[in-house]
C-alpha cells in the first residue's frame, strides 16, 4: 500500500497529513476555504486519499499555511512512492475550466525542479493568496523530488485559473504513479 502518515509542527504551523496514492477518503481542514477546495479537487482528480489538518498563523496571513502544507505533501508523495519502481514516472495534462486553460507536465525523477508560468488578474480568491499557488507548488515538487512545469495558457478569472492548474497537476500525478509491472524505476540508470 503507497501510504503515508506525516506530522510536522514549527512555530508557525502545525501539520496532520495522510496521503494515500491509491485512493481513499479525503478530509481537509486549513482554516483557508478556498486552499481547502484547491486540495479537495487536488485529491479528488489524482483518485488520492487525503487528510489534512493544519493550523497556522493565519493572524500573519496565509503564507505559512499554504507553503507549509506544500512541504509536507511533497514530503508525502515522495515517502509513499519509496524507490519509485513500478510507476509510469512521467505525466501530462490540459484542465479547461470555463475561460481558463491550464497545463501540467512533470516527471517523478528525484530531481526537483519547477517552471510555473501563470498570472492571476484578481490578487486574492476568499482569504488565498493568488500569488500563493506557485509558493505551494514550488514547496511540493521540491520535497516531492519532481520535476513539475505548469502553464496557464489564459483565463481572466483567478479562481478558474487556479483550479484548473491544481486539477492539472492532480491529473499529470495520476498518471505518473500509475503502477505497472516492471518491478523495477524507469530509467536507463536502473535508480531514480
Amino acid at each position: 500500500m503507497r501510504y503515508v502518515e506525516l506530522k510536522r509542527t514549527t512555530r508557525e504551523t502545525d501539520i496532520d497529513l495522510s496521503l494515500n496514492l491509491d485512493g481513499g477518503e479525503i478530509e481537509i481542514d486549513t482554516g483557508i476555504g478556498f486552499f481547502d477546495h484547491m486540495l479537495n479537487s487536488f485529491a479528488t482528480h489524482g483518485g488520492f486519499g487525503l487528510k489534512v489538518k493544519v493550523k497556522g498563523d493565519l493572524d500573519v496571513d496565509d503564507h505559512h499555511t499554504i507553503e507549509d502544507t506544500g512541504i509536507v505533501l511533497g514530503q508525502a508523495f515522495c515517502k509513499a512512492l519509496g524507490d519509485k519502481s513500478s510507476i509510469e514516472r512521467f505525466g501530462s495534462f490540459y484542465v479547461p475550466m470555463d475561460e481558463a486553460l491550464a497545463f501540467a507536465s512533470l516527471d517523478i525523477s528525484g530531481r526537483p525542479f519547477l517552471v510555473f508560468d501563470a498570472d492571476f488578474p484578481q490578487e486574492k480568491c476568499g482569504d488565498y493568496t493568488s500569488a500563493m499557488t506557485v509558493e505551494f507548488m514550488r514547496a511540493f515538487a521540491y520535497n516531492a523530488k519532481i520535476t513539475l512545469h505548469i502553464k496557464s495558457e489564459y483565463g481572466y478569472n483567478s479562481h478558474h485559473i487556479i483550479e484548473a492548474i491544481y486539477k492539472a497537476v492532480a491529473h499529470a500525478l495520476k498518471i505518473a504513479v500509475k503502477k505497472n509491472n516492471t518491478g523495477k524505476p524507469l530509467s536507463t540508470k536502473g535508480v531514480l
